[in-house]
């Protein structure tokens, strides 16, 4: 049977340059840094939080170069699956493409409850209808369906095109930067420098901050997961990938510099949600910390965004390549979106939020567990397919290849370490149950996609996975032709 006799869906290309790096950049800017910062200052000290970020940026930009390498190489939906693939073949593309799902899943069900945490400081909202309490927090009806409804606007958004929803993510990623530097310049003009001290504690207490950045920066990889959906040239998305990272990483510095210089320690360690209530302090009136919720706000619902549409873009990516049921594949005749994945993982999203506040730390430490996961395997694919494949087009080409491509798995091990029981960061038992389950199930699809696909071949999975442009036999046959 020839290729053309096999069914492949495709997706709508309509992202801009602008789209993309909203995409990338509002997708890392979570509501992390509004809650976690004041940890990390007292963990690290100011100046050795902001130290921690630096080291953690870096060693993410070797991990961002492999992916800058890949994805105009092979600028289709499923990003590090696609990559595994080149790489790996059929399981080593379905463990990758399984494990960034669950990460993307993981952090988008956790803005949820994230969201409504963040309009509670807004304004309270009354605790109406008490259902149950999970690790010490109540969680009321009111309180959830907060959650829940915002969960549905962003699945209605996606569902419905994703230029709308990358129009939105411009939109609300340009006032997230305004609200940052509210608090920048409100902590240099009103602030101290001797509120930051500590400026440092210790090497131990860097490295506690250090280990969460990888779950800071999860999003620049959700860029490749849209490359099918990009109206940009092919070197482009290389160049925005990596200036994602670095805006990141100078956005995460820039807020624990102004936590620490706009109020003292003590107003840090007693603060429920410290950036907000810092600024407060600083500026002396409430409204500048709900300015700086505003802000938080906007960015909760950008990395929800993001990672709604990466963790979709995936699913359909498996099931266009025969690797879960095709139903994940569908693609909307009408928006050209893959209907059925966004409405899965907004169901998911829509749950999440009944399990309360404190699900929050164990859905962003299991799922960055995932992250790590994928990003291993994407770094070994890289070097695998730059010994396979040294000729394949690559419109960007990493410098030292083999040498970032070595760094990449070695920051992607230690990561993992740090996750592992033995590790200073290890998951704790109900952490380690949510990663378990979704192994499990994922055991159930793989198997059912072995059998229910058995009669498959390897010449139908290469085109599904890379369509008529990047199968290899299609670059064989043009070399030949040439």
């Amino acid at each position: 049977m020839g290729s053309d006799a096999f069914e492949r869906n495709v997706l709508k290309r309509t992202m801009g340059n602008i789209d993309v790096l909203a995409f990338g950049f509002g997708t890392m800017i979570g509501w992390g840094w509004v809650m976690l910062a004041g940890g990390w200052v007292e963990n690290g000290g100011t100046v050795g939080a902001m130290i921690a970020f630096a080291i953690g940026a870096v060693l993410c930009i070797f991990v961002g170069i492999t992916y800058a390498e890949l994805t105009p190489m092979l600028p289709l939906s499923g990003g590090e699956l696609v990559f595994a693939y080149r790489g790996f073949g059929y399981t080593g593309s379905w463990i990758t493409g399984w494990m960034i799902t669950f990460a993307y899943i993981g952090v988008a069900a956790f803005e949820g409850p994230s969201f409504a945490t963040a309009v509670n400081y807004l304004v309270e909202i009354p605790k109406i209808g008490f259902l149950w309490t999970i690790a010490g927090f109540d969680v009321y009806v009111s309180w959830m369906l907060v959650g829940v409804i915002m969960s549905v606007i962003l699945t209605i958004l996606n569902y419905i095109g994703i230029k709308s929803a990358t129009v939105f993510q411009t939109v609300a990623s340009a006032l997230i930067i305004i609200g940052g530097l509210v608090l920048v310049f409100g902590s240099v003009t009103s602030g101290s420098a001797e509120n930051m001290e500590p400026l440092v504690t210790s090497g131990r207490g860097i490295l506690t901050v250090m280990i969460v950045v990888p779950a800071m920066f999860v999003g620049f990889d959700v860029i490749p997961q849209a490359a099918e959906e990009m109206s940009i040239p092919l070197k482009n998305i290389s160049k925005i990938l990596i200036i994602s990272i670095i805006m990141a990483a100078i956005w995460y510095i820039a807020m624990i510099f102004g936590l620490g210089m706009s109020a003292p320690e003590e107003v840090r360690l007693a603060a429920d949600i410290p950036v907000p209530d810092a600024l407060a302090y600083s500026m002396g009136h409430w409204a500048f910390g709900k300015i700086m919720i505003c802000a938080a706000l906007l960015g909760i619902v950008t990395s929800w965004n993001g990672f709604i549409i990466g963790g979709s873009r995936v699913l359909f990516a498996m099931a266009r390549a025969k690797m879960i049921p095709e139903v994940f594949g569908k693609v909307h005749p009408k928006y050209g979106t893959p209907s059925f994945s966004v409405i899965f993982i907004g169901v998911i999203v829509c749950l999440a939020v009944f399990l309360g506040r404190s699900a929050l730390v164990w859905l962003i430490d299991a799922s960055a567990f995932g992250t790590v996961v994928a990003y291993f395997m994407v770094a070994l694919s890289f070097l695998l397919i730059r010994r396979k494949e040294p000729e394949l087009k690559r419109p960007y080409k990493a410098p030292a290849g083999p040498f970032v491509g070595i760094v990449a798995v070695a920051v992607a091990l230690f990561f993992l370490w740090t996750y592992l029981p033995m590790g200073p960061a290890g998951l704790i038992p109900v952490e380690w149950a949510i990663v378990l389950v979704w192994v499990a199930l994922g055991v159930v699809f793989f198997i059912w996609a072995k059998n229910r696909y058995k009669d498959v071949d390897a010449s139908e999975y290469e085109y599904l996975m890379f369509g008529p442009d990047y199968s290899r036999k299609h670059i064989l046959d043009s070399k030949k032709s040439a």
